[in-house]
């Protein structure tokens, strides 16, 4: 009797260590099946959102080569949703609005000529503060661009918009500040690891700049976050005796999106390049 006891006992061990075998390997499977549930989810839900991107892309009428651009179009015009137009190189060459507002409150008032205003990012942020602002570009489409996001803006009638080429215009154009933000020459900019003077379009930057110098120097260039800093040191030597300068990064969200350099008058620290 003892006997069938003791091996009773045994048997009703054995079938708990069965039992809890089973039960290991039905959590074991379920934990994989619970990861591999998660990851289809997680695939899904990024083939969702990717085609989500495309459908507004395609309705937006945004090109592949302007798509991250279009993505931080409120960094770009915090009122774009009120009727902001863009052309595809109005996209990636418009000044980020913090930083055209932070270029607005350097001038010091007067009359600004923003020398290459393409969709009118910069000149918006100078007529908010006032300023009277002649707004040139050689393109007729930008100017249209630019006097259609000028009027979102409320600030249409403090801006002169000109179609025409600086370098013919400089020599009869006179303002208390300029503001040079020439072509980069398209995305590709950052590819380089040091941006030279002579990058710029569509002359090289000490062209441009000696063309600016016939209307003031007090002028302000926004200029590539890689660009040569020894050069652009070089601009204020150009003036006799040479041009107070300043140089400061400008940041948006954290991220370096280019350099500043402030010259003349609408230089803070006189001499420095920080």
């Amino acid at each position: 009797m003892r006997e069938e006891i003791e091996f009773g006992s045994k048997s009703m061990k054995k079938k708990k260590k069965v039992a809890a075998i089973t039960s290991f390997k039905l959590l074991k499977f379920h934990v994989k099946f619970s990861k591999k549930r998660k990851r289809i989810q997680k695939r899904a839900k990024k083939k969702i959102t990717r085609k989500k991107k495309e459908l507004v892309i395609a309705v937006e009428g945004v090109s592949p080569l302007v798509e991250k651009y279009w993505f931080q179009r409120y960094n770009l015009f915090s009122r774009f949703d009120e009727g902001i137009r863009m052309d595809e190189e109005g996209w990636f060459s418009v000044t980020p609005e913090e930083i055209a507002i932070k270029h607005a409150e350097r001038c010091g008032g007067g009359t600004v000529i923003d020398c290459f205003t393409g969709v009118g990012g910069n000149a918006i942020q100078f007529a908010r503060m006032c300023y009277h602002v002649v707004a040139i570009d050689i393109d007729p489409r930008k100017i249209e661009l630019a006097i259609n996001n000028a009027r979102v803006y409320g600030v249409e009638d403090y801006i002169d918009f000109i179609i025409g080429d600086f370098f013919n215009l400089a020599s009869s154009l006179k303002g208390d500040v300029v503001f040079l933000s020439p072509p980069w020459g398209g995305p590709t900019y950052n590819s380089v690891s040091s941006f030279t003077l002579d990058l710029l379009k569509p002359k090289d930057g000490y062209s441009i700049f000696q063309e600016a110098q016939k209307i003031t120097s007090n002028i302000i260039m926004f200029l590539p976050r890689n660009v040569d800093l020894n050069q652009v040191e070089e601009l204020s030597w150009l003036s006799c005796p040479p041009l107070d300068v300043e140089v400061e990064e400008n940041y948006v969200q954290s991220r370096l999106k280019g350099i500043t350099a402030y010259f003349g008058k609408t230089a803070f620290l006189p001499g420095s390049v920080s």
